[in-house]
């Protein structure tokens, strides 16, 4: 099936920057943008509750079932912390945020993050597990990183992914 838009994945630990990143770049770009985070809590594509870090427990097979139709067209921007169990024919290019650990602690604990879950989430960043996901997950070459620490960084990467959304479709049309 020919996709006349690309399928995007943002992705990267809590707190790194991929929702505000995903938002503006649908209005820049006219994608449709999917927080799976929201979906999940809309369409209660849960199986169960974690006590230790106080979240509900993905239904990973409900929610690739969920996107299965939306992503067939192409053009959706998916955001989501997790990366290794969506299907790899979904998207065409992978990013993975990245930011500085002391940025990162701030954010998280701006958003009520303590104790476990913070350090954690922080520790994740660290040991690059969620790059690591993603090179396991995907083609090499279609994983990247990008740096989020500051607004300007943001629009470096709006940037950069229309330029690469804009080439993508004159190849692939």
């Amino acid at each position: 099936k020919i996709m006349k838009r690309p399928n995007i994945l943002l992705t990267g630990t809590p707190g790194v920057g991929k929702t505000t990143l995903g938002k503006e770049l649908a209005q820049r770009t006219g994608l449709t943008y999917i927080n799976v985070g929201d979906l999940a809590q809309e369409a209660q594509l849960f199986d169960g509750f974690d006590d230790e870090y106080q979240c509900p427990i993905l239904d990973e097979d409900r929610v690739v079932d969920e996107l299965e139709d939306k992503l067939g067209d192409g053009g959706v921007i998916i955001d989501y912390h997790g990366c290794d169990f969506f299907p790899e024919r979904w998207f065409h290019i992978v990013f993975v945020l990245r930011t500085d650990n002391t940025n990162l602690y701030n954010r998280l604990e701006s958003r009520g993050y303590t104790g476990k879950k913070l350090q954690d989430n922080v520790q994740c960043e660290i040991f690059q597990t969620i790059y690591e996901e993603a090179m396991e997950a995907y083609k090499e070459e279609i994983v990247h990183q990008l740096h989020s620490n500051t607004p300007e960084d943001l629009e470096t990467n709006l940037e950069q992914i229309i330029q690469w959304i804009e080439q993508w479709m004159k190849d692939n049309n």
